[in-house]
């Protein structure tokens, strides 16, 4: 299927590893020229530099920390200087550690704050105008978590703080809609990232349970039975960016091979 994505301008935040790396490489694959960050020079370089010589597009890679303001407003004003407009805006971020209510402080919840909810309201904002200029074909996809509508256990900041995400991508859909600006959010369930290892970690430690055993409890719970692939969500993102989705806006894709087990 061809996604019409060919020469589109794509931004990818936290894009250096994991789902970000693996959906800007999927937009690259289809043609798309990017802009990326994370919060390390060294490691988006790396990134930049295998996505554009595995795929051929320019791509612009700037070191962003997501939790200051002008970090976020200074990558917006180069990519409008070097790219002049943004076909599609990819929010995305590193999760909030985990933790249970009793563990986690007020700081806690104010770090996350940040990192989940005004990271991706304040990288919408600077990348808004550039979104405009294309009149109606303009593309805002949020990463979140399958959490945000089945709370995961040992993970308060995310469960607390996804759904907020969803809220604000209903209203923006709403706005944004005569506009012909489409906002979406995709959410992975357990998808083989090093975040997953980070939290399996975790929970082995909290469990008192080796990972190994922790990780077959986690797959035994998904239908599928096995870990999704980064390349396999980022499809769904490729997607939403792309002219054939051109109708579906105000929603989440779930990614996570059926273990949601709500029907709404």
């Amino acid at each position: 299927m061809d996604f019409a994505l060919s020469g589109k301008i794509a931004v990818v935040m936290a894009a250096s590893r994991g789902l970000g790396r693996a959906t800007a490489r999927a937009l690259a694959q289809e043609g798309a020229h990017l802009a990326i960050a994370s919060r390390s020079q060294g490691r988006i370089d790396i990134a930049g530099a295998e996505i554009c010589a595995a795929t051929g597009v320019r791509v612009l890679a700037q070191a962003v920390d997501v939790t200051r303001p002008g970090d976020i407003t200074a990558f917006a004003a180069r990519v409008a200087a070097e790219y002049g407009h943004v076909d599609v805006l990819v929010n995305n971020g590193g999760g909030p550690p985990p933790g249970t209510f009793d563990s986690l402080d007020d700081l806690a919840f104010s770090a996350a704050t940040e990192l989940l909810l005004l990271n991706v309201v304040r990288t919408t904002k600077a990348f808004l105008p550039l979104l405009r200029a294309q009149r109606g074909q303009g593309r805002i996809i949020t990463v979140t978590s399958a959490g945000a509508r089945e709370p995961l256990a040992n993970l308060m900041l995310s469960n607390a703080l996804r759904p907020a995400i969803h809220g604000w991508t209903k209203t923006l859909a709403k706005e944004l809609g005569p506009e012909g600006i489409t906002v979406n959010c995709v959410a992975p369930g357990i998808v083989g990232t090093e975040r997953i290892d980070e939290l399996v970690a975790a929970n082995s430690a909290r469990l008192d349970r080796t990972p190994e055993q922790v990780r077959a409890d986690m797959i035994a719970r998904i239908p599928l039975g096995r870990f999704g692939r980064p390349e396999e969500f980022a499809a769904a993102v490729a997607f939403l960016a792309s002219a054939r989705a051109s109708y579906i806006s105000g929603t989440t894709i779930y990614v996570d091979g059926a273990a949601m087990a709500s029907v709404v």
